[in-house]
């Protein structure tokens, strides 16, 4: 375990759970959204904005970094949060997803990964051992294991192999030297088998992880399986570290992880939603593109505290996407980040309230007639 790095337990209310997390870089207090800076930078918003929505630490990809502008540029300018301008706490992820969803441009042996960068075509090698000094290059104050994502139709016998492997690959991992006070998380497979869930989780469980995550999920899977899953394995991960699901979702989502004890997440939803026109508000989400909303003076959601809905209509928000001017991206992000960023600081002090379901309850009651 790293001695910087601490996990408390503050409350909970049933199997949801409100803590806090300790790092060199500052303080997150959980359940936390992580706004994804894939290329350390969060679109179309600058870090101060970002940290007004109420998150406290960002998700940088380590894939996209190694390649551009190269982890060594980014160590010499001091880390990750130095780099990108942030003042508080990061988290890399290994890479490993976006190497897996290269097909076949990518080979995975049980040595690791070569693949092509999409920038240049050059051939890239990345090892298990390789992606962790990479991510202490980074600076991050938590560094995911490389783990093997399996494709969301694979076989029982392909979850297995990439189970298997991700195992064989954590071992490797959890004992190289990393940068000070940088947490390791390992990451669960299994698909939608509970059972292999359950068996992976027992296995990564035993070795020296700050974190356990869970991977692998939202990746094609029918949502009612998805939520199966974390019914099932959720409240079996170890209750002393922090639970992270990676990758998911919508409010509706995290709402229902929370409910089975899960403490961080990360999407890009909230960002590429917003440049594509799509705003959550309480009970769903509204297409600014939409001809009804060509003359709506109200904001995107009335009660709303966003920099967006503080100031601008929907019928302007809808002139400036179809006129295609960049403000509207920049806006329309603001009020998601916001969105799951109150999301989750209520699920916060509902669960330290004990009253949680109702929380959530009304989190799915829409405050407009006309979404």
């Amino acid at each position: 375990m790293t001695p910087e790095f601490k996990f408390m337990v503050r409350a909970t209310d049933g199997d949801a759970r409100s803590g806090m997390i300790t790092t060199g870089r500052g303080l997150v207090p959980t359940p936390a959204f992580m706004p994804v800076g894939t290329r350390a930078s969060v679109k179309a918003v600058d870090p101060d904005e970002v940290r007004s929505s109420g998150a406290s630490i960002l998700l940088g990809n380590t894939y996209h970094l190694m390649l551009r502008p190269g982890a060594q540029i980014i160590e010499r300018a001091g880390g990750l949060a130095q780099f990108m301008g942030w003042n508080g706490p990061t988290l890399t992820d290994s890479g490993g997803f976006q190497v897996f969803s290269l097909g076949e441009r990518a080979k995975v042996t049980d040595d690791g990964v070569v693949f092509s960068s999409h920038i240049d075509g050059d051939r890239v090698e990345l090892t298990p051992r390789r992606a962790i000094e990479i991510q202490a290059a980074l600076g991050s104050d938590i560094a995911m294991v490389l783990d093997e994502c399996p494709r969301g139709e694979a076989s029982r016998e392909e979850v297995i192999r990439a189970m298997e492997r991700t195992t064989l690959w954590a071992r490797d991992q959890v004992n190289v030297e990393r940068a000070k006070g940088q947490a390791l998380f390992g990451i669960v497979q299994g698909g939608t088998h509970v059972d292999l869930r359950l068996s992976h989780l027992e296995e990564l469980a035993q070795m020296d992880f700050d974190g356990i995550a869970l991977g692998g999920l939202s990746v094609g899977e029918p949502v009612p399986e998805m939520y199966r899953v974390l019914h099932e394995v959720c409240p079996r991960m170890p209750a002393q570290r922090p639970r992270y699901l990676m990758g998911v979702g919508t409010p509706d989502d995290i709402l229902e992880a929370i409910s089975h004890g899960v403490d961080m997440f990360d999407c890009v939803m909230p960002t590429r939603n917003a440049r594509n026109g799509q705003v959550f508000v309480h009970g769903g989400r509204i297409n600014i593109k939409q001809a009804r909303y060509a003359e709506d003076p109200r904001p995107i959601e009335p009660g709303c505290t966003c920099p967006c809905c503080s100031r601008f209509a929907r019928r302007y928000l809808r002139h400036l996407f179809l006129a295609g001017e960049m403000l509207v991206y920049r806006l329309l992000t603001l009020h998601n980040l916001h969105h799951y960023g109150e999301c989750t600081a209520g699920a916060r002090v509902a669960i330290e309230e004990g009253s949680f379901e109702s929380f959530r309850k009304s989190w799915g009651t829409p405050r407009v007639d006309d979404l």
